[in-house]
């Protein structure tokens, strides 16, 4: 296992309980949807890279590239580092990992 798909592996996991973990503290379904189905994608995309799938470190790269936009979006609105701070951080360090 390289360590972009390590990577993916994280912040997929990450995305996922992020996603349950606003649902329960704030009752966001928005949260809890996109964050499943974004943690999800990315897990899956790492798993497809395991089995020797080019398409699976794509599919990883776009959805944390797109998360990192909306968590940095996110930041730049609220001020508050957590979490979209940390998620935008981490995002960045998991594609640099990616591609790498």
């Amino acid at each position: 296992m390289t360590l972009g798909i390590f990577a993916a592996f994280v912040y997929g996991t990450l995305a996922l309980i992020g996603g349950i973990m606003g649902y329960v503290q704030a009752q966001s379904k928005v949260s809890l949807i996109s964050g499943s189905i974004s943690g999800l994608l990315i897990v899956i995309a790492a798993v497809m890279q395991l089995n020797g799938q080019f398409w699976g470190l794509l599919l990883a790269t776009v959805v944390t590239a797109a998360l990192v936009v909306f968590f940095c979006l996110r930041l730049a609105k609220t001020r508050k580092f957590m979490p979209s701070g940390l998620m935008a951080s981490l995002g960045m360090v998991a594609l640099v990992l990616m591609i790498k």
